[in-house]
């Protein structure tokens, strides 16, 4: 009799809700709600992401996207070499289609006190504010038409907690150190920033 009442119980036990999200893919507009999924098992989060990347003051790519998403994706990344900043958001949520809202813009961060060097031209030494959550200074090195290039500038924690997948991606040497101007070093001509930029995405999407 017991195990008559465990089989039905096992039958009629509540089906476990999936988490359906907005999706959409990158490049689409901000607020695009058209099309839902239903997510697969480990992926407990919507998401809505955006990377945006500036030269100078001028923005040149605004990306924007939605989709299940999992845990640790639920990241702000941010790398800036003075003449290029690139800046990743993953805003999450837990419910039902609650990325409706397109990933907030935190490019228009301050200055968090911070300092580390940049490159303009053939010298590495220009001194750079790192803004928002950039509290590491970071120095890439690749390698360009045979020749080697140095790009420095400020990152946040996020970009610096996955250098090996970084240098992996763009065949460059990667580190990062977290004193004011503590990456200093031999002076090289500063190229490719927007190779790092174009990266950064996948990089951050990784498991």
């Amino acid at each position: 009799m017991h195990h008559l009442l465990l089989i039905f119980g096992i039958f009629h036990l509540p089906k476990v809700a999936t988490l359906k999200c907005y999706e959409c893919a990158a490049g689409s507009s901000g607020s695009c709600i058209d099309a839902t999924k239903e997510c697969p098992p480990l992926a407990d989060q919507c998401g809505a992401l955006r990377l945006i990347v500036y030269g100078g003051d001028e923005v040149i790519a605004d990306v924007n996207g939605k989709s299940c998403t999992f845990a640790d994706h639920c990241v702000e990344v941010s790398v800036n070499f003075g003449a290029t900043r690139t800046i990743f958001t993953n805003r999450c949520c837990t419910t039902d289609l609650c990325n409706s809202l397109p990933a907030p813009d935190i490019s228009k961060s301050r200055p968090n006190g911070k300092k580390c060097f940049s490159c303009n031209g053939l010298q590495c030494t220009t001194s750079l504010d790192c803004q928002g959550n950039e509290h590491y200074c970071v120095t890439a090195i690749v390698d360009v038409k045979g020749q080697s290039r140095t790009m420095r500038g400020c990152a946040s924690k996020q970009m610096c907690s996955n250098t090996q997948q970084l240098a992996a991606l763009i065949g460059a040497q990667v580190s990062c150190c977290e004193g004011d101007y503590c990456n200093s070093g031999n002076t090289q001509r500063a190229a490719g920033l927007l190779l790092v930029a174009a990266t950064l995405l996948s990089l951050v999407m990784l498991h």
